[in-house]
């Protein structure tokens, strides 16, 4: 039995490290190059200038409970643990919504929400 606890415990670590991973690589993304993310989402940077803002506000909340699921321990990790279930629904439901009403491209909709979706069952489970 108490195997069994340790596997899940390094599974759910693992889901934790993997989630700080994809926000560190996405907020820094979002932050050093939003330009580029930018193009890459579809998203006309010229037509929508505040997109650079956008991203850059995404990209520092992003890093910084990244970092807060490496550096951090005890109850102020499983408060980020926590938060991070609501924060990456939301981006999963914004995304979606977007999408949905034509004020995103929808290719970029697309990845944005699987993306956070992911983001949200990491987090789900890491909290489980």
């Amino acid at each position: 039995m108490r195997r069994m606890a340790n596997t899940v415990d390094r599974t759910r670590d693992l889901a934790r490290i993997l989630l700080a991973l994809i926000r560190l690589f996405n907020g820094l993304a979002a932050l050093l190059a939003p330009q580029l993310l930018s193009k890459r989402l579809g998203i006309d940077v010229e037509g929508s200038p505040a997109a650079l803002y956008v991203w850059r506000m995404f990209g520092i909340r992003t890093v910084l409970i990244g970092a807060d699921l490496l550096l951090q321990k005890g109850e102020r990790r499983r408060e980020a643990l926590r938060v991070g279930i609501i924060v990456h629904a939301s981006d999963t439901l914004a995304a979606y919504l977007a999408g949905r009403s034509g004020k995103m491209p929808r290719d970029a909709a697309r990845t944005i929400v699987g993306i956070s979706a992911l983001n949200t069952v990491l987090a789900l489970f890491a909290n489980s």
